[in-house]
């Protein structure tokens, strides 16, 4: 998928259909003079609903739908007819979207399993015809009544991708290299800071048929949490991650420092993505000759006591198996 196909982001101005008004439809059949009341009722508004579907990856499908308007209901009949139901008008979203309120920000639901179902704009119901009011002391009601008008709602549809590993890093720290040689994703790779402009996913195979999503987010930079750089477009797209993989090159001035970083613009975005596992790995290890790497190495087991790292390289595959089998480990743990 291009760049530019991915959306994640939309805004819908979705109106239900108003129902349909009762009929005061009185009897008349040859050799009944006095048939009475038999008017129908008004058939329902059609609803616009909100359906997960598991074959989409994105919103570009919605991404020129700005109105969407449900079918009226139709007007009661005759012989105690029910008028017709309007027609519901479905929109087929991808798993993970968050349905938000546009005037107030408020989260209405999401969608998270496929085929499941919300209805965003409830139909109005139709009107009573004047078969309901018939009484003892009012045997020919002449009135009926009206359909319910619908509901409209302005809303903002939010992308959440759905992935097991989330990459975090900084620009050029090799996540796209290393989603490419882990899965058959082919994201763009270049030598300048902010390749990625959208999300890339990815399906890592793993032994015995098995397999799990890893997702590669744009480059976080100091500041992302208030706006800076792209990262914090994307910065929801890990939310769902039950594993974070901090990725950091080994050529870093700083690795800890660099690390520190990327933790507190998580914390300042969302705290509680400080709860998920994490694993720090460190990249770009064809670098370093065996002498450098026991070095770095000693470092990092002072820099990060208590917390899991390992040295990989995406170029020449150094560990690349030793990491599928710990991602597997911790998110079957």
């Amino acid at each position: 998928m291009t760049e530019g196909n991915f959306v994640d982001y939309v805004k819908i101005y979705a109106a239900s259909g108003k129902g349909g008004k009762g009929s005061s439809h009185l009897h008349r059949e040859k050799f009944i003079e006095k048939g009475g009341p038999d008017g129908g009722d008004g058939g329902r508004g059609g609803h616009v609903i909100l359906k997960g579907n598991k074959n989409l990856w994105t919103l570009f499908h919605l991404k020129f739908l700005r109105h969407v308007k449900a079918g009226h209901g139709g007007d009661g009949g005759s012989s105690r007819s029910t008028g017709a139901d309007g027609e519901d008008k479905f929109i087929e979203v991808p798993l993970g979207t968050v349905v938000k309120d546009k005037e107030t920000g408020e989260v209405l639901f999401e969608i998270t399993e496929h085929d499941e179902t919300k209805i965003l704009a409830k139909g109005g119901k139709g009107g009573l015809g004047n078969w309901h009011f018939r009484s003892a002391t009012n045997q020919t009601p002449r009135y009926a009544q009206p359909g319910l008008s619908g509901e409209e709602v302005d809303i903002i549809l939010e992308l959440k991708v759905l992935a097991d590993v989330g990459l975090v890093g900084f620009p050029n720290a090799g996540k796209s290299t290393l989603l490419s040689v882990l899965t058959s994703a082919k994201p763009k790779i270049a030598d300048y800071p902010f390749t990625t402009l959208k999300p890339n996913l990815g399906i890592v195979a793993y032994r015995d048929f098995q397999s799990f999503v890893i997702a590669d987010i744009p480059g976080i930079i100091e500041g992302a949490a208030e706006g800076k750089g792209l990262g914090h477009y994307f910065l929801r797209h890990i939310e769902r991650n039950s594993t974070l993989l901090f990725l950091i090159p080994a050529d870093t001035e700083d690795i800890k420092k660099e690390y520190d970083i990327l933790i507190d613009e998580l914390r300042r975005y969302n705290p509680e993505m400080l709860d998920k596992d994490r694993l720090i790995v460190i990249s770009k290890c064809d670098m370093l000759d065996d002498e450098l790497q026991a070095e770095m190495k000693a470092q990092l087991d002072q820099d990060f006591k208590g917390i899991e790292y390992m040295m990989i390289s995406s170029i020449s595959q150094q560990n690349l198996q030793q990491l599928k089998d710990k991602l597997w480990k911790m998110l079957n743990q």
